[in-house]
């Protein structure tokens, strides 16, 4: 995705979280799927990737959420600084092998 320069790419991780759990402050666990959000910024480009654990049956919601949130392209953040973006492109991925052990803290979370 694209973000202007001043951007905050922590945003993303929130609108997400807000997507997922109602707030970015919450007291866990997760109440949907429990989640883990990281942006790698590289001047306007946001590669954001999310790990998230669920059962099956809640897998395309969770996704769905996900989704919707990235392609809602702002949140306004606790301060009333809002944060905008372009979605360009959302796919989803497999577990990469480094992962797997973060993976496993989510789902015993």
């Amino acid at each position: 995705m694209t973000m202007a320069p001043g951007g905050d790419a922590d945003a993303l991780g929130a609108a997400i979280t807000v997507a997922l759990c109602g707030h970015w402050e919450h007291d866990p666990p997760c109440p949907l799927a429990p989640h883990h959000t990281r942006a790698e910024r590289t001047g306007d480009l946001v590669r954001l990737r999310t790990l998230f654990a669920v059962e099956p049956e809640l897998e395309k919601d969770a996704r769905n959420r996900i989704e919707n949130a990235l392609r809602s392209s702002r949140l306004v953040g606790p301060r009333g600084r809002t944060t905008s973006w372009q979605l360009e492109t959302s796919e989803p991925g497999e577990v990469l092998e480094q992962e797997s052990d973060h993976l496993q803290r989510l789902i015993a979370s």
